[in-house]
C-alpha cells in the first residue's frame, strides 16, 4: 500500500476523510485529532509511529476534508470512528486522541471495551464543568472546519455529561496519557485525575505545553512508541 494515501470512506451519515500510512501488515493505530485540527496534523509523529504499525489518522466530522453536517457531538464523533473501524474490518486497534480526540478515543474506549487494545491520551482531562468559553467574534472563513462544529463541541466541553467521567472506571484497554506539564493551559491536576480514574493506566508528563506532539514530536514518540510496541 502507498505510503501516506489520502481516502475517504462513506459511513452512514457522513463521509470521512482519512490518511492511511505504515505496512500494511502491522497493527493498526487510529489517530484522533484536536478540536480545529486535522489528520495532517499527526505528521510531525508519523515516521516514529508508522513503522511498526499500520496508521489510519482522520479527519473527524466537520473538520478538514470531511463532510460538513447538520448537527455535531462527541458522541457522533465517537459513532463515526466506531462506523470506520467496522468498515475497514478493523476488529481491534490501537487509538491515540490528542485533547477533543482524547475525549473521543476514551468515549469509544468505554462503549467497546472489546475493540481497543491500547489506549493513548494526549492533554485530555477529566471533565467537569467549566464556565462558557468564548468564539471569536470576528471568524476567519477560510479555516479547515466548521464553526458550527466548534460552537457545538465546546458547549459539550463547557457542560460535560457526568456519565463520561464515571465511564472512565470501565475502560479496559492499556492506558497511557501523555501530559504537557504547567505551561498548558488544560489544568494537569485534571489530567492526573484521569489518569487515576482509568483502571489499567500510566501518565508521563512532557514539558511542551498542549500541543506536545507538535512541539516535542522526539519525546512524544519515545514516550508512545515503547508502550504501543507489540
Amino acid at each position: 500500500m502507498t505510503e501516506g494515501r489520502n481516502r475517504t470512506v462513506d459511513l452512514p451519515g457522513v463521509t470521512l476523510a482519512y490518511r492511511e500510512s505504515g505496512p500494511p501488515g502491522g497493527p493498526p493505530l487510529v489517530l484522533l485529532h484536536a478540536l480545529g485540527e486535522r489528520a495532517a496534523d499527526w505528521d510531525t509523529v508519523l515516521p516514529g509511529l508508522a513503522p511498526a504499525h499500520h496508521v489510519y489518522a482522520l479527519d473527524l466530522r466537520g473538520h478538514g476534508d470531511s463532510a460538513r453536517t447538520a448537527g455535531y457531538s462527541l458522541e457522533a464523533m465517537r459513532d463515526d470512528v466506531l462506523a470506520f473501524l467496522d468498515a475497514l474490518g478493523l476488529a481491534r486497534v490501537d487509538l491515540a486522541g490528542h485533547s477533543m480526540g482524547g475525549a473521543v478515543a476514551y468515549l469509544l474506549a468505554q462503549a467497546v471495551p472489546e475493540r481497543i487494545d491500547r489506549l493513548v491520551l494526549e492533554e485530555i482531562p477529566a471533565l467537569h464543568p467549566r464556565p462558557a468559553t468564548a468564539l471569536p467574534e470576528d471568524r476567519d472563513p477560510d479555516v479547515h472546519f466548521d464553526w458550527a462544529m466548534v460552537r457545538a463541541v465546546r458547549a459539550q466541553l463547557d457542560d460535560p455529561d457526568p456519565a463520561w467521567r464515571a465511564g472512565l472506571a470501565g475502560i479496559t484497554a492499556r492506558t497511557l496519557v501523555v501530559a504537557g506539564g504547567p505551561a498548558s493551559h488544560v489544568p494537569q491536576e485534571r489530567i492526573a485525575e484521569l489518569a487515576r480514574l482509568i483502571p489499567d493506566c500510566r501518565l508521563v508528563t512532557v514539558e511542551a505545553g498542549h500541543l506536545v506532539h507538535g512541539a516535542r514530536p522526539a519525546e512524544f514518540v519515545a514516550a508512545v512508541a515503547p508502550f504501543l510496541a507489540r
